[in-house]
């Protein structure tokens, strides 16, 4: 048995708790503060009760369905009723930022800055487009390009390069070609994975769209599955029209067994890894790699002294196929293993920047009293950011607090 360090110093997730509000009228919705707030109450009470009261650190991932609330960091922790030292909200809605958030929160209780920390993040999108519809002129809103960290201008701007599914089908077309495959081949194995990823979704009581789709459904138009950037459809692309919040709490091993929480429901955290792609994707050298991505899977991999087949579950981001099928071929994943413990974006829901939070609950709860190793995967921005982590239901030999920027490496 891996012996701990110090359990003072050894964070564990010890609650973990998500919601899908889904009201008739989609403008009774809940806003994005009380989506966080009862997703922390929901993953307290998973936890046994009492640790969100005693909370050292909160973290919230930022949203942009509701910008005049923003920042909401401190609205949540008034409605939690706490008052944390620390207690911040990032800076913009990246698709890494839970994963780093749970890494720095995992830090924090490695420097004895902190006990008890908790995560959170939420997006109303499906009802912030029902009020802004009916505010309008007639014309459809467009929260995703309206975003404020998007309405800007310049040369990718002027060619329409806006928002993800303009410049992901960069990376899509280009790395066919460099796969020496045909159109049909690649849009197979888009279908295969996620196809895999919706029936993930089906047996998953978080995700947004439990119906289980055929590959061939996956990448043949309908009038359900509309064309959105070539060669992507409707079916192939992260799911922002969503109302869901999700949300973990992390605690210090000795301080979880003060608590009396049983060993079998705390998950253990291993090393990991972060690098980035320059944030202008014109100044990358292809659209066919990601350096560091690539760097980042092999580090993760290299300083838990593990190998792809150690690995019983991933989560791999899923905002659209690209990015998957970068990272299985760096893990040399089989096309036929799932890629996901949630459903990914499409179907376990694409609440912007808050995915990874809904990857961690999966993780935790398929991972909790076994000796099964998981790997959360995130990306964020572009094909930008790339953080990644492994969970164990068993103790791991990591230390905390550790470096995780691999950048040097990557460049």
């Amino acid at each position: 048995m891996t012996e701990i360090a110090d359990p003072e110093r050894t964070p564990v997730l010890a609650g973990v708790g998500q919601l899908n509000d889904r009201p008739d009228d989609p403008a009774d919705g809940l806003d994005p503060i009380e989506l966080m707030t009862q997703a922390l109450k929901l993953a307290d009470a998973d936890a046994g009760g009492g640790l969100i009261a005693d909370c050292d650190s909160l973290d919230v991932v930022a949203q942009i369905g509701w910008p005049q609330m923003s920042p909401v960091h401190h609205a949540v922790a008034e409605r939690l009723g706490i008052a944390p030292a620390h207690c911040e909200q990032t800076e913009k809605p990246n698709g890494d930022s839970p994963t780093r958030l749970l890494h720095e929160a995992a830090n924090r209780i490695g420097r004895g800055e902190a006990r008890i920390c908790a995560v959170t993040g939420g997006e109303a999108l499906r009802t912030a487009a029902k009020l802004a519809a009916l505010k309008s002129d007639g014309s459809k809103p467009n929260v995703l390009r309206d975003a404020s960290h998007r309405v800007r201008k310049g040369y990718a701007q002027s060619y329409g390069l806006v928002i993800p599914t303009d410049v992901y089908p960069l990376y899509e077309n280009a790395m066919r070609a460099a796969y020496g495959q045909t159109l049909a081949e690649g849009q197979a194995e888009s279908g295969a994975l996620w196809s895999g990823m919706s029936e993930v979704a089906a047996d998953s009581e978080g995700a947004w769209i439990n119906t289980p789709v055929s590959p061939h459904e996956v990448v043949t138009p309908t009038e359900a599955n509309r064309p959105i950037a070539f060669p992507y459809f409707k079916l192939q692309v992260a799911n922002a029209s969503v109302n869901q919040g999700a949300g973990f709490i992390m605690t210090s091993l000795a301080e979880a067994q003060r608590r009396g929480i049983p060993d079998e429901r705390l998950v253990h955290i291993g090393y990991g890894a972060a690098a980035s792609e320059p944030e202008n994707f014109l100044e990358r050298a292809d659209y066919i790699s990601s350096p560091s991505l690539e760097t980042v899977l092999a580090e993760v991999l290299a300083l838990n002294s593990a190998s792809s087949a150690d690995l019983d579950l991933v989560e791999l981001y899923s905002c659209f196929p690209c990015v998957p099928k970068i990272a299985r071929r760096v893990l040399d994943w089989p096309l036929d293993h799932p890629i996901t413990v949630h459903g990914g974006l499409t179907f376990g829901g694409g609440p912007i920047g808050n995915y990874m939070s809904h990857a961690v609950v999966e993780m935790v709860r398929r991972l909790r009293g076994s000796a099964k190793k998981g790997l959360l995967f995130a990306n964020g921005g572009y094909a930008t950011h790339n953080h990644a982590i492994l969970l164990s239901g068993r103790p791991l030999e990591a230390t905390f607090p550790q470096a995780f920027d691999c950048q040097r490496q990557a460049d």
